[in-house]
């Protein structure tokens, strides 16, 4: 049982997804900070000053800050949050898919040199006939032989 466990772990495919999930994970944290610390900043300066993960609504009063908010115990709607994280979402899909769109243009397989001709021309009415025909199906004509 160990055997087949360790052939079914360094299998090229199971590696490969091991790689890219540690990659995926390096990934995903460059891109939170790009978010939080590059891109909302601006953004929020652009509408009015608001620190996008300081958004909430609570559901059971008023509190001036999410902090207070969350050390009173009382359950908010973090919406900045949410916001930042779809930002997060939608970098990543786009990174995704330009990568997956690259690697796919470089998969694209080699066009195929066209196929021998399997038809040809009735010398007297011109209809497609096969090429080892000795008679015009149409027509009746003998046809010659390719050489």
């Amino acid at each position: 049982m160990l055997k087949e466990f360790r052939e079914f772990a360094m299998r090229g495919n199971v590696i490969d997804m091991a790689v890219g999930i540690v990659i995926g994970g390096a990934f995903g944290a460059i891109v939170s900070s790009l978010v939080k610390d590059m891109l909302m900043p601006p953004i929020g300066l652009l509408v009015g000053g608001i620190d996008f993960s300081n958004l909430f609504v609570s559901l059971t009063g008023s509190y001036p800050s999410l902090a207070a908010a969350e050390a009173a115990g009382a359950p908010v709607l973090r919406y900045g949050v949410f916001l930042n994280t779809a930002l997060n979402f939608v970098i990543v899909a786009a990174a995704l898919f330009m990568m997956v769109k690259g690697v796919n243009r470089l998969r694209r397989p080699a066009p195929t040199p066209p196929s021998a001709p399997t038809m040809k021309p009735c010398p007297e009415c011109l209809s497609e006939i096969p090429i080892a025909a000795k008679r015009c199906a149409h027509c009746t004509s003998p046809v010659a032989r390719p050489a």
